[in-house]
């Protein structure tokens, strides 16, 4: 089946503060991409919380073991028989940190990939909105990719998106498909989502799936939507809006190499050596290029 075409279903959604609707919310938007014909579905980041109070979200979620968004999305995957990416679940991993913590999980409901996101969301914006994921959150450490029947698929979580060198890596280890389900705010996301998004794409000659949070969230948080496929030539094949919803998209393989044919950039990074301004101290820096 590699190199076929395949269907991708996006699911875009406005999570709450209780996991159990924001399941029921998911599920029957997976539902909505399983009858269009999706083999592939993701969820956005926090699919199953949007909590900003770190009182009220410890409150609320649990480890990955006994958390029953994870159980229940590894059954209908196993039902419909998709592969189903969820995003990331806030999954409790000690009394006073969680992970931001994406699955794969297979047609058979078997988790086949864990990705913790491992850039930490700690920004103050213009207009007072402020954020400290590394209060709550435990930044992850390793990359992760995993074979789909069509593909490598390398998983990445929302800000990410800022760290070109991680999908760079993602592609060298052979990501045809970089995946980014996100809850980008609606103030970074309106300048920067759709360029980040395409630069990730082109970079790399590969797609990329990205699920988003949209709207006004019931903790008051705004994020910006407008879930994308990007073609490996970093055109935008398939949008969302703001409201909840489901992004379908036909994939075919074969333009990835398409476009690492007219592009073959992959092939020529080179390893170089950084030298800071005479009078400082000088320190040299080995760069990923290629062995």
């Amino acid at each position: 089946m590699t190199g076929s075409t395949f269907r991708v279903g996006l699911i875009q959604m406005r999570a709450g503060r209780t996991p159990a609707a924001n399941l029921d919310s998911a599920v029957k938007l997976i539902g909505e991409a399983k009858a269009g014909g999706a083999h592939y579905v993701q969820t956005p980041e926090m699919t199953n919380i949007m909590e900003i109070s770190r009182e009220k979200l410890f409150a609320t979620i649990a480890p990955e073991e006994s958390d029953p968004s994870l159980a229940a999305y590894r059954e209908i995957a196993r039902k419909l028989s998709i592969h189903l990416h969820v995003g990331s679940l806030a999954v409790k991993v000690t009394e006073d940190k969680a992970a931001n913590r994406g699955f794969l999980i297979d047609p058979h409901g078997e988790i086949v990939a864990r990705y913790d996101k491992i850039h930490m969301f700690d920004v103050d914006l213009a207009n007072g909105e402020s954020y400290r994921e590394s209060r709550s959150y435990r930044a992850g450490e390793l990359a992760v990719l995993h074979d789909l029947p069509w593909g490598r698929l390398g998983l990445t979580i929302c800000y990410d998106l800022r760290f070109p060198a991680l999908y760079r890596a993602l592609a060298d280890a052979g990501a045809s498909f970089l995946s980014a389900p996100s809850a980008f705010t609606k103030q970074t996301g309106e300048p920067h989502w759709h360029v980040l998004m395409r630069a990730r794409a082109i970079e790399n000659g590969c797609f990329v799936f990205a699920a988003a949070q949209g709207g006004k969230h019931e903790n008051g948080r705004e994020t910006f939507g407008h879930s994308l496929v990007v073609d490996p030539w970093g055109r935008i094949v398939a949008e969302g809006g703001t409201e909840p919803g489901v992004v379908m998209a036909e994939i075919d393989p074969a333009e990835i190499a398409a476009a690492r044919a007219r592009v073959p950039s992959l092939q020529h990074g080179r390893r170089f050596e950084l030298i800071e301004p005479l009078g400082e101290p000088t320190h040299l820096h080995a760069v990923r290029g290629p062995a």
